[in-house]
């Protein structure tokens, strides 16, 4: 027959104890199920000239001096690059807090009293009626095993955290930039369409006074001078508008750039240009890893799941071990004198056996949690795809539009060319020629609209796919290792 010692009858009535001392753990039937990104693909017929994802500096492309600057002024000191900074900093506070509780803790006290005991209290004579000093100095440590990993899974959900914050501080970044350079196209197209007005105004003046002079010879009715001049009063109304918009624009961008009023005095009007603009063939797995949106979602999933791990520990008995050495005495004289050592040793084991109710909510909350997340992530993903389609579809219409507004201007150019060739060869009269400059004038309008339209619709293509931010996914185990 085996014979088993005092000692190990005491551990195996501990492990029993402590298996017995594990709460029932619910069972999990409604966790929901991440979509997959691998699939999302974009329509056969939703394609550009080139393709390809977006620079990290996509802006550099349109070779605009005054463009980057901007973007530089405004990703230097943005107030909501700010509020994406202080939220990493919170989220770095709470990995080191949660980290603080796993491992070795130390504590230094000390502590001197004075105190007269009553007279006719609970001590007689001679303790009673006197005044007696106390002093402490102790050293304690306290020691987390962590036997089920439930400090581990709070440490790798705070990790979680930071890279969703940084994710989010990487689209806080992107939305910026995509809006300055927004905003910034949009004062040129102004500028541009004011620039062409002011020639129409020039060319509309000139057909009144072409009127005045046919009216005055009786080759024409005062009505078509009534109607040159309303003509002339609404295009001067569209120049009021315009103005009015650039103030507007001005005003956006220096607020984007956190200027001051006189900041963007030496802003000065550029020519529209055209930059190479792309859509890849496929999306796939890619976009997750280029979309800081879908990046923070996909980070909160996994510190969801992290949390559930802690909530589940928590059902496992905990052992900790707590120890003190120092030194007590009555008298300070004696403070230092061997006989005033103390020594404290407690291991504290915690059985949940009563606990069932409230860790069981605690499990809930954090299952509910993890299914929102996912629910979000989903959510994101199908948002992700849809953006990118829908603003490549947009891209690609205004693309066919501006081929069909050059073949108009071509043709209008054409017609103006061969008024003058008459008009010098004496066939035709020079409010012909006027009116195919309107026309011409009115042509260009159009095109700087479409053109306005199209780098506006670029830059918002460019931002659903990412704005150049591209990650890998190992920042959570640098972080976690660098924790324990």
């Amino acid at each position: 027959m085996t014979k088993f010692t005092p000692l190990a009858l005491a551990c195996l009535g501990a492990i029993a104890l402590s298996l017995a001392g594990c709460a029932h753990v619910p069972q999990n039937d409604d966790a929901l199920a991440q979509r997959d990104v691998a699939s999302a693909e974009l329509s056969a017929g939703i394609h550009l000239a080139h393709d390809g994802w977006p620079d990290a500096q996509w802006w550099t492309v349109y070779h605009d001096a005054q463009l980057d600057a901007l973007i530089t002024q405004a990703l230097a000191g943005g107030p909501s690059l700010q509020v994406a900074a202080a939220h990493i900093g919170a989220a770095r506070a709470a990995l080191a807090r949660t980290s603080a509780d796993l491992g070795i803790d130390t504590d230094l006290y000390a502590n001197a009293n004075r105190q007269r005991y009553s007279g006719t209290g609970l001590f007689p004579a001679p303790i009673g009626g006197t005044y007696y000093s106390e002093e402490t100095v102790r050293l304690e440590a306290r020691y987390n095993f962590d036997w089920w990993g439930k400090s581990h899974a709070q440490i790798v959900a705070s990790a979680g955290e930071i890279n969703a914050r940084r994710a989010e501080y990487a689209q806080a970044e992107q939305a910026l930039a995509s809006e300055t350079a927004q905003t910034y196209f949009s004062l040129q197209g102004d500028w541009a369409r004011l620039a062409n007005l002011d020639q129409l105004v020039q060319n509309q003046s000139a057909q009144i006074a072409d009127k005045a002079r046919r009216i005055a010879h009786g080759l024409a009715d005062a009505d078509e001078q009534r109607r040159a001049e309303m003509e002339l009063s609404l295009m001067k109304k569209q120049q009021a508008a315009l103005n009015a918009d650039v103030v507007h624009q001005r005003e956006a961008l220096r607020a984007l750039v956190g200027a001051d009023s006189q900041a963007l005095a030496d802003l000065k009007p550029q020519p529209l240009t055209d930059a190479p603009h792309a859509l890849p063939s496929h999306l796939g797995i890619e976009l997750l890893a280029r979309r800081p949106d879908l990046q923070a979602a996909r980070w909160r999933v996994e510190a969801a799941i992290s949390r559930i791990d802690a909530a589940r520990a928590a059902f496992y008995p905990d052992v900790n071990l707590s120890a003190a050495i120092g030194l007590d005495t009555i008298s300070i004289s004696h403070l230092l004198e061997s006989a005033s050592r103390t020594v404290l040793v407690s291991p504290t084991l915690t059985l949940p056996l009563f606990d069932t109710r409230r860790l069981s909510a605690q499990l809930d909350t954090a299952r509910n949690a993890r299914n929102q997340a996912i629910a979000e992530y989903n959510q994101s993903v199908v948002q992700a795809v849809r953006d990118v389609a829908q603003n490549g579809a947009q891209l690609q219409g205004i693309e066919n539009e501006i081929v069909q507004q050059d073949a108009a201007t071509a043709s209008t150019r054409a017609q103006l060319q061969s008024a003058q060739a008459r008009l010098a060869h004496g066939l035709a009269d020079n409010a012909v020629v006027l009116n195919q400059q309107a026309a011409l004038l009115k042509q260009q309008d159009a095109a700087l609209s479409l053109q306005t339209m199209q780098q506006l619709a670029e830059v918002t293509l460019i931002n659903a796919l990412g704005g150049g931010y591209y990650t890998y996914r190992r920042d959570a185990a640098s972080l976690t290792q660098n924790s324990k």
